[in-house]
């Protein structure tokens, strides 16, 4: 049973035929969450095996105890040295639900959400990089205006990195609605909400280094998924979906196709959904925070030399 107090999970039954799940199979959940995903992949799994990755030490309290069920408490980036650990051979399919949980977001102490006064931390993993606060008190100019133009897609990213230096200067911005207050004069009359998620949103990437931690995870999956494996990623930032649409249609996060002697693309996989899948109006009215899901599915294909 889903834990919907602390993740509802997004696009579940289009994940779940994304995977194409058969009952011995070996997949794994790269982002547990609350585990409703990796509940359901169990459900349909007989002698199969789930090993699930997620760097929040909150997850623990939420475990699935099962034989066939392995949890590994750390970023998928790592993806490959642990499955190398425990001797894991190729995948029949990979998931990765990229966006933030419920729990994450509505636990005031970890400092994720403009609407909680808490201390500026943003770490998936506490105790563990750089924090925001960190980040919002000593960056430069020029780190400000990259995350903030980049990762929250914000225009006139100058004037608000101008604005966090200045006060700043003044006192460290320790808190969240330090920050907040900090940002206040320049956001749109009737947007406030929307130019916040966007700024918060965009620091937690810098802490998180999410971008990178998602191109090394998809390089990875080329060595892991075997070939009629499938690799099924729920973005929610632009960013996140253009690397993975890149990655499936090209390779690499680049987008750039590299081709044979005769002009036939060297791709590793193949688009399966070539339209991506958005959530429809019923789950939208069950869970709003689905609005920005994106859903690719991707097929691997043989390697050259097995064709």
């Amino acid at each position: 049973m889903t834990n919907s107090n602390y993740h509802i999970p997004v696009l579940l039954k289009e994940s779940m035929a994304g995977l194409a799940l058969h009952p011995e199979g070996i997949y794994l959940d790269l982002t547990f969450g609350g585990g409703g995903h990796s509940r359901e992949i169990l459900s349909i799994l007989d002698k199969g095996r789930l090993i699930a990755f997620d760097q929040d030490p909150d997850v623990k309290d939420h475990l699935i105890l099962d034989e066939r069920f392995l949890f590994i408490n750390h970023n998928f980036r790592f993806m490959h040295n642990f499955l190398y650990y425990y001797r894991v051979g190729q995948v029949d399919g990979v998931l990765a639900d990229l966006g933030v949980s419920s729990h994450q977001l509505d636990k005031a102490v970890r400092g994720f959400s403009y609407r909680f006064d808490a201390p500026l931390d943003m770490r998936m993993s506490p105790g563990i990089g750089e924090n925001a606060k960190e980040i919002i008190n000593e960056a430069s100019r020029e780190r400000l205006i990259r995350i903030i133009r980049d990762y929250g897609e914000i225009n006139r990213a100058g004037y608000w990195a101008d604005q966090i230096i200045r006060v700043r200067e003044s006192s460290p911005i320790k808190m969240t609605h330090q920050l907040v207050e900090c940002m206040k004069p320049l956001l749109k009359k009737g947007k406030e909400n929307k130019d916040l998620s966007r700024f918060f949103q965009a620091l937690r990437i810098e802490v998180n280094q999410e971008m990178d931690g998602l191109k090394e995870m998809l390089k990875q999956c080329v060595n892991w998924i075997r070939p009629g494996g499938r690799l099924v990623v729920l973005s929610y930032h632009s960013i996140e979906d253009r690397l993975v649409k890149n990655f499936i249609n090209a390779g690499n996060t680049e987008g750039i196709v590299n081709k044979d002697f005769f002009g036939n693309k060297l791709v590793p996989f193949k688009a399966v959904n070539r339209k991506v899948i958005l959530p429809g109006d019923e789950e939208l009215a069950k869970n709003p925070r689905a609005k920005s899901a994106k859903l690719r599915i991707a097929e691997r294909l043989p390697d050259e030399k097995e064709k």
